[in-house]
């Protein structure tokens, strides 16, 4: 007789899985695209596709930030989605400093949602010491960014603007960007992104 006996480390793996796929199915139907179009832009097969979206499958670090890319977010958030859900009030969620960093496994560093679920605007806290730019990032979402630590380099539609401690930046959907510590040191940013929105709303 075979037993098979199911953790609820292995439980939680599965269910973080699923949560993934619904969220990336959530943001290609935000962006207007099937599973054909979205396999086309992230040279992945439309079956892999589908069976992500079902929670039937995992994708590498470079298959996830070909998806990400192409849903125009970022790989972390797409991580971060996959995270356990927020138990309690809907209306209120509460994070501590220093619980459910994500490694980014993309650069140097480390990002952490701070709001969890459908909300109208995603807060990210972004640690990192990243020195290169990487690549540009575009996203129908407005976006800001606030710097806590460290001075950083954020490119936005080509334009470099070097930010201290207390600095912010605002940018509209639809404009590239990208941000790396402009002296070699640690940085600690505060992202906040709006929630997906339809493509021409």
């Amino acid at each position: 007789m075979v037993v098979s006996v199911v953790t609820d480390r292995q439980r939680a793996e599965e269910a973080a899985v699923v949560r993934l796929g619904a969220r990336i199915r959530q943001l290609r139907k935000a962006r207007g695209l099937t599973l054909v179009q979205l396999a086309a832009a992230t040279d992945l097969s439309h079956p892999f596709l589908s069976q992500l979206e079902r929670g039937l499958a995992q994708p590498s670090l470079g298959s996830l930030r070909r998806i990400a890319v192409a849903l125009e977010t970022s790989p972390i958030e797409l991580i971060a989605a996959a995270e356990e859900p927020f138990e309690g009030a809907t209306d209120v969620e509460m994070q501590r400093s220093g619980t459910g960093a994500v490694p980014e496994g993309f650069s140097a560093g480390s990002a952490r949602m701070l709001v969890h679920g459908d909300r109208p605007f995603h807060p990210m806290e972004v640690v990192s010491d990243a020195v290169l730019p990487g690549d540009c990032f575009v996203h129908v979402e407005d976006e800001f960014l606030y710097v806590v630590e460290g001075t950083v380099n954020v490119e936005v539609a080509g334009e470099v603007y070097r930010l201290a401690p207390g600095d912010s930046i605002y940018y509209g959907g639809g404009v590239s960007h990208r941000w790396w510590s402009a002296d070699g040191a640690s940085y600690r940013l505060v992202v906040v992104k709006e929630g997906p929105r339809l493509r021409g709303r």
